[in-house]
């Protein structure tokens, strides 16, 4: 099986983040805050680390924003020197200069196969990262490092897996694999959120993937399900078929942004870690605690 440099990141960016409405009417979910920037930064942080160079952000109309903050901003920049404010000055200025980073968009919301399928004219010919920015995960190295190191070891794609509990497998999709060596798993099914008693395993599918651009023509081929989408799910039980299909139970702590309590919580677990925030979260526990917060 050929094995490429993965240089390019996917990232699906388009959705309309309706689990932190209102907020998300005019700010996308990806750039919310998590401590001291973007969620979406965390992700092409890990994207970077992995050793990719361009950024394919598949976004939509209402995500000018995220653009707008991968670019120069000039007008700040301007300010900031004029005021002598060096270190935020360079701060700024390091953001678009991380990567290379390339936009197109997705017209409907069709789902996540769909939203890699968009990519296809900038990602075709060579394999390339997906990163799905709602999981930030803590790792080193990265997570999507981890599973590019796989695939230059065994070449094929490759999925990132986490053991769930039996009551979490409704969750998620979940693989039927067989253990190959410590931590990888040779995939030979998915089943996308199996009924009660019905998972094939407990491994559950994460999002970090290293893919093939075969995938491309296998979703075109994929029929839509529920709501008119295109499952990714389903056009990576066609590409086991053909190619090798890796799973690799990443080592690393991951930090679930995609709901409202999962945001709070991966905001105070990462404020703890800070030593210019963590007594202010505390101070803040201990007045509840007392009765003082209320």
């Amino acid at each position: 099986m050929q094995k490429q440099i993965v240089s390019k990141c996917l990232f699906p960016v388009a959705g309309l983040g309706t689990r932190f409405l209102p907020a998300t009417k005019d700010v996308p979910k990806e750039m919310l805050p998590l401590v001291n920037r973007p969620i979406l930064s965390y992700g092409v942080e890990e994207a970077i680390d992995a050793g990719c160079t361009e950024m394919v952000m598949i976004s939509s109309r209402s995500k000018r924003s995220i653009e707008d903050y991968f670019d120069r901003t000039w007008d700040l920049e301007k300010t900031l020197a004029e005021r002598g404010k060096k270190e935020l000055l360079n701060l700024v200025r390091q953001i678009p200069q991380m990567a290379r980073f390339i936009f197109t968009r997705q017209a409907e919301p069709l789902g996540l196969g769909h939203a890699v399928l968009c990519g296809e004219s900038l990602c075709s010919g060579d394999y390339f990262g997906v990163i799905l920015p709602d999981d930030v995960m803590i790792a080193q190295p990265s997570v999507l490092a981890q599973l590019i190191e796989v695939h230059e070891s065994l070449g094929g794609n490759v999925i990132a897996l986490e053991m769930v509990s039996d009551e979490d497998t409704s969750r998620y999709g979940i693989v039927e694999a067989e253990k190959i060596q410590e931590r990888v798993f040779q995939v030979c099914n998915l089943v996308e959120k199996p009924g009660k008693g019905c998972a094939p395993s407990n491994l559950a599918i994460m999002g970090r993937y290293v893919l093939s651009p075969r995938i491309f023509s296998i979703l075109k081929e994929v029929k839509p399900g529920a709501g008119g989408e295109i499952q990714l799910t389903d056009g990576l039980i066609q590409l086991a078929k053909e190619e090798p299909l890796w799973g690799v139970v990443y080592k690393g702590r991951r930090l679930d942004c995609g709901t409202q309590k999962g945001w709070l919580q991966a905001n105070i677990e990462l404020a703890l870690k800070d030593p210019s925030l963590r007594d202010i979260v505390l101070q803040v526990v201990e007045e509840y605690k007392k009765g003082e917060g209320k």
